[in-house]
This record gives C-alpha cells, sequence and structure tokens, in this order.
C-alpha cells in the first residue's frame, strides 16, 4: 500500500499541490511498475514536465538527452553539481554581488580559444600572481604595453665596476640617487644604473655575469 501526503496552509498551493500529484500518479500508473514501500519506479519513452499555464516544457528526458528548459536551473546543494564530461554553454556568470571562480585545487586550469582570449576588468584591477616565472609568449606577433604609466618594481641595481672611471663612480659626499637609467643585459635581464650625463649601463653590467 502507497500513501501520499501533501500539506499546504494556502489554497492556490493545494491546488498546484494536487495537480503535480495526480499527474505523478498518472505516470506510476501508466507505466504499470511498482517497486517496494521506499521508491517508486517508472519506465516510459519519454518523461515531460510542462508549465501549467504557458504549457512551456520546463523538463524533458528520453534515451538520448534530457533538457532542462526552466529559465534558471539552481543547485543548492553544498558540494554543487558534477558532470564527468565536457559542459558546452556560451555565457558563464555569477550571481548578482557574488564573485564567479574558476578553480583546479590540484591541477592546472586552460583557457583556449582558436581566435582569441579577452579579459576585460571594466571597472577594476587585474592581476597576475603566481610562485614561480610568469611568461608572456607572441610567437608571430608583440607583446603590446599601452598606459600613462609603466612600473617595473623590484629590480636589481647595477653598481659600477671597478675598471670604470672615478668621474663616473659615484661620490660618497654625492647627494642621493633619484634617476636611474633602465638597462638590459644579453639575456634579456632588466636592471637599474644609476644615470649619468652618459649611459652608465656598461659601467655596471657586471649584474649581467650572475644573472
Amino acid at each position: 500500500m502507497y500513501f501520499i501526503q501533501f500539506q499546504s496552509s494556502s489554497p492556490q498551493n493545494d491546488k498546484a499541490g494536487i495537480r503535480k500529484l495526480l499527474a505523478l500518479l498518472a505516470i506510476i500508473l501508466e507505466s504499470k511498475q511498482m517497486r517496494g514501500a521506499d521508491a517508486v519506479e517508472a519506465q516510459c519513452k519519454r518523461f515531460e514536465v510542462r508549465a501549467s499555464e504557458s504549457g512551456k516544457v520546463l523538463f524533458s528526458a528520453d534515451e538520448d538527452e534530457i533538457v532542462v528548459g526552466a529559465d534558471r536551473l539552481k543547485v543548492t546543494g553544498t558540494e554543487g553539481a558534477v558532470f564527468g564530461h565536457s559542459v558546452e554553454t556560451p555565457h558563464i556568470r555569477a550571481e548578482p554581488s557574488q564573485d564567479l571562480k574558476l578553480e583546479s585545487p590540484t591541477r592546472s586550469l586552460v583557457m583556449e580559444a582558436p581566435r582569441g582570449v579577452q579579459v576585460n576588468a571594466a571597472a577594476g584591477d587585474l592581476k597576475a600572481t603566481c610562485r614561480k616565472e610568469l611568461h608572456l609568449q607572441s610567437t608571430e606577433g608583440e607583446i603590446f604595453l599601452n598606459a600613462d604609466t609603466i612600473r617595473l618594481g623590484n629590480l636589481p641595481v647595477g653598481s659600477f665596476s671597478s675598471s670604470s672611471s672615478s668621474s663616473s663612480s659615484p661620490s660618497s659626499s654625492a647627494p642621493r640617487q633619484t634617476i636611474y637609467e633602465l638597462c638590459v643585459c644579453p639575456n634579456g635581464k632588466l636592471y637599474l644604473s644609476p644615470a649619468g650625463a652618459s649611459s652608465t649601463c656598461q659601467s655596471s653590467s657586471n649584474i649581467c655575469l650572475w644573472s
């Protein structure tokens, strides 16, 4: 024997709930299969749930696919949704006032697109941090930095080599150095050299020897 109980404090909810229960009973009776007191199983070629007013298909299932036609699919479980294979969608977004986080806790996160990848922060900062090396590579084009101010922090400062002339070496009584020249080693490493009347990169290029 099977018991179906429905409780509600609203007459409108009572009517809607009764309609849903009758629809469920019809499916069970048409399927002609009931198994166990703790479970209900129904077998059919296609299962559909439609909106009561518009008749829109909210959910449908057959052997080939499962379609959710509701305007919003909400998963409230603490573990979220787990998909064994790929998920295809043209748009991923967070709820209003909520952050969107893409994370791979134990492996890599890969973003690929044959025609380009665009990252845009219209009203905030864009940050990229890593523990080791950060690579920017363009195999055929250029790396273009376009901003009013470009800052390179924590660059090493080269010191004058012993072979440089005394006129180019800083004096102990000289004022504090505030202007530097940006230099580059043969291997591409950048470093700073105290600016002078002429280039001082060569005089302080000893930093390239241990770079």
